[in-house]
């Protein structure tokens, strides 16, 4: 089985997921991703550099996305208690993959200032030209109000802009985009929600990076981490699930390299959870049926951010119905029996499995026994797969050991 999928696609999902809140998506990560574009294409940035660019402005807040109030500070006028912390957290978690380690340092210093009064020190051209770009970019779609018109608000932006120059930006881009602003066209395509299609299309020029299962795995395992950090209780949820469920793919008669795609559902399927604020993940007593159906969102979000990669449909499915069951009643599609695959069966097996053996702000990790009873309580209510459950429970954290990138997360 040949698994191929454009980088793009796949980092143009991710940078949705980085932007979920309680209220839903936005789109700051691709506005502010489309302006710096625009810029490096004014300035006549060759392919590779403006491809980096790109990729580092699609992803420039992946260091706050776990802190659900952090982030939502950053895409409005709040301040931020330190605004240079995520953008070092970023730094860190994209400097050792071979895959993003090229968008580590833009990212690092996409909020330094040119006038050196960063904490980094570094001033005017030593600072990362794509993160100059990104600084600019970000201020300048922060700075947009979507409930006016986009044509009056462009004296106050560019005046905004233009004050900084020579201290927060580079004189140079500050120019820049002022040129491209000239055009009423870039406003226009500012506000016009269906102007991204038409952006992510024209990165076409940029050439595609296609990548291969094991590439994939890569930037999936960046994701459940972010995913996990949203909770001490979930420090390793992600790569449980995804473990179990690579293992009982196998056991199941999938091939390896559908084994490695059922790892890489796994390990994305709490992506949606990212809609969830901390406060609501470490709650200590029962949830309120607002909380509740707030935290009943982020399988629905798993599955509208997945299916945005194209050749995603089958990973976002095992993914995002890990709570359908058997009888129809699980959330949030209420899935018929019969459209419940194999894949999503599993998954939502593995889920259950590493919550019950994690410590949770309302209880302590279960004993192996009652986990036992618990999912075969589950199974014979129409929830679980029997057959599935019956497999896992015979293997124990075997299916863990077993699987070459597994945990041992409860030895």
């Amino acid at each position: 089985m040949i698994f191929s999928i454009h980088l793009t696609n796949l980092l143009k999902a991710f940078s949705l997921a980085l932007e979920l809140s309680d209220g839903g998506l936005s789109r700051h990560h691709w506005r502010t991703a489309m302006i710096a574009d625009r810029i490096g294409g004014h300035l006549g940035l060759a392919q590779g550099p403006r491809q980096t660019l790109l990729y580092a402005a699609l992803l420039h807040d992946i260091g706050a996305a776990a802190r659900w109030d952090e982030k939502n500070s950053l895409y409005s006028h709040k301040p931020v208690a330190d605004l240079y912390q995520h953008a070092e957290e970023g730094h860190n978690l994209l400097v050792g993959t071979p895959l993003f380690k090229a968008l580590a340092k833009p990212i690092r210093h996409h909020h330094d200032r040119w006038d050196g009064s960063s904490p980094s020190g570094l001033a005017g051209k030593d600072i990362p030209l794509a993160g100059r770009i990104i600084n600019l970019a970000d201020t300048f779609e922060v700075l947009i109000d979507d409930g006016r018109y986009i044509l009056d608000q462009r004296e106050s932006i560019l005046a905004a802009i233009g004050q900084q120059s020579g201290r927060q930006f580079d004189p140079t881009l500050v120019k820049a985009v002022g040129e491209i602003a000239s055009q009423e066209s870039f406003w226009f395509d500012l506000a016009t929600p269906q102007y991204f299609d038409h952006f992510f299309r024209s990165l076409q020029s940029h050439g595609q990076i296609r990548l291969n299962i094991e590439g994939l795995l890569g930037a999936a395992e960046i994701f459940a981490t972010i995913v996990d950090r949203t909770s001490r209780f979930t420090a390793t949820h992600s790569r449980t699930v995804a473990a179990v469920s690579a293992f009982l793919a196998r056991a199941k008669g999938y091939s390896d390299t559908e084994a490695k795609i059922m790892r890489v559902a796994g390990l994305l399927h709490d992506l949606g959870k990212l809609t969830v604020p901390n406060d609501i993940l470490e709650k200590p007593g029962k949830l309120t049926p607002r909380e509740f159906a707030i935290v009943k969102q982020h399988a629905y979000y798993t599955h509208r951010i997945l299916t945005q990669v194209d050749g995603f449909e089958l990973i976002a499915e095992w993914a995002a119905y890990h709570h359908e069951t058997l009888d129809g009643t699980g959330y949030p599609f209420r899935i018929p029996p019969a459209h419940l695959r194999l894949g999503s069966r599993i998954v939502a097996v593995a889920d259950v499995y590493a919550a019950l053996r994690e410590h949770r702000p309302y209880r302590p990790s279960l004993p192996a026994g009652e986990v036992e009873k618990i999912m075969l309580g589950m199974a014979a209510a129409n929830h679980l797969d029997l057959d599935i459950v019956k497999t896992l429970l015979e293997a124990g954290d075997a299916a863990l050991e077993a699987d070459p990138a597994g945990l041992t997360a409860f030895a």
